[in-house]
């Protein structure tokens, strides 16, 4: 495949559709962008043979009682790549990205129990030879994140007019408590139904009620429990240089506590910010910036987020190469599965 892609117009229409309503019809996405089924269809499938976008469940550990942690790995020369690619392929680690000119890797754990979290932090990455720090950093709070990402970045793309017809409702992502209070149990038959929307988020009712041995009322119910309870997010992956973003950036950020929660809501309102947490450790803010370039990241860097009240200091990590998000693996900038 080319290293690089370029969406054109009525692909990131398309593309704000499904994130407004990723689960919508092609023909009730067609009815809003004033074109016909067919050719919803047809642009669907090449931009997701291209690895341009992916519609995927994203379960979130947190919903079930489990924390969430991201990792800063330094490593020896010359082992970054294989253990990068051996951390991509755990169903638990669902970020993984190259910084630092390739000698340290950031990735971010959600595990589904506590035994596999301490499995791979406490045991396999410290008795690994090539591995010379492991920083793990727990995530308090979430400002933006899930199926927010891109959300801001593609505002206006659509009329209000056309993303009421899709049933938006404002951003998808609001800011909680990262670990639910009341976690959800889930059934057999959630799980089973999880499978399933892993591998593709818009999955209908009566493939999901096959899966779990329901009928699809109940699917739609228990689907829609699961929606509102953020057990799952129905994600929607995009290859950020296809929207023209090819500089991408870890923050890390050390704020005054007192001002941690507002630094967090103003970077979730910024279109360059993709992710954003405040996490323990000494940089208590971390967050995702995606620019269209070096020098556009300098300024929104300097400019706007330097001018952050409360902010002490600021690490940028540009990232050398990205090799999973949200749970998808990339080939060059391209989402490959």
């Amino acid at each position: 495949m080319a290293e690089s892609v370029t969406a054109h117009p009525d692909d990131v229409r398309l593309i704000r559709t499904l994130q407004v309503a990723p689960r919508a019809s092609f023909a009730s996405i067609a009815a809003a962008l004033g074109v016909t089924e067919n050719a919803v269809g047809r642009r669907f499938r090449r931009l997701r043979a291209e690895g341009v976008v992916r519609v995927a469940g994203i379960v979130d550990p947190g919903a079930l009682g489990q924390s969430k942690w991201l990792v800063r790995l330094r490593c020896r020369p010359g082992s970054v790549a294989a253990i990068a690619d051996s951390l991509a392929k755990r169903d638990d680690v669902n970020w993984v990205a190259l910084c630092s000119a390739g000698s340290e890797i950031t990735f971010a754990v959600r595990s589904r129990s506590p035994e596999q979290r301490d499995d791979l932090l406490g045991r396999r990455l410290p008795r690994t030879a090539a591995v010379l720090d492991l920083h793990a950093a727990a995530m308090l709070r979430q400002f933006i994140g899930g199926r927010g990402h891109f959300w801001a970045a593609l505002r206006g793309t659509l009329t209000p007019e056309q993303e009421a017809l899709l049933g938006a409702e404002g951003p998808p992502f609001t800011e909680a408590p990262v670990v639910a209070r009341e976690p959800v149990v889930l059934t057999a038959e959630d799980e089973k139904m999880l499978d399933v929307l892993a591998v593709d988020g818009r999955a209908g009712l009566v493939e999901l009620a096959a899966a779990a041995g329901l009928t699809p009322g109940r699917v739609s119910r228990r689907l829609r429990t699961l929606l509102e309870r953020r057990v799952v997010h129905i994600d929607v992956e995009i290859a950020a240089a296809a929207l023209g973003y090819h500089a991408r950036a870890n923050l890390w950020l050390r704020v005054h506590p007192s001002a941690v929660k507002e630094a967090g809501r103003t970077l979730a309102r910024e279109p360059e910010i993709a992710f954003a947490a405040a996490v323990s450790g000494p940089h208590n803010v971390h967050a995702v910036a995606l620019c269209r370039d070096l020098d556009e990241l300098f300024e929104f860097t300097s400019d706007r987020i330097g001018s952050l009240p409360g902010l002490q200091s600021m690490e940028v990590s540009p990232l050398l190469k990205h090799v999973k998000q949200a749970g998808t693996l990339l080939s060059g900038d391209r989402l490959a599965g």
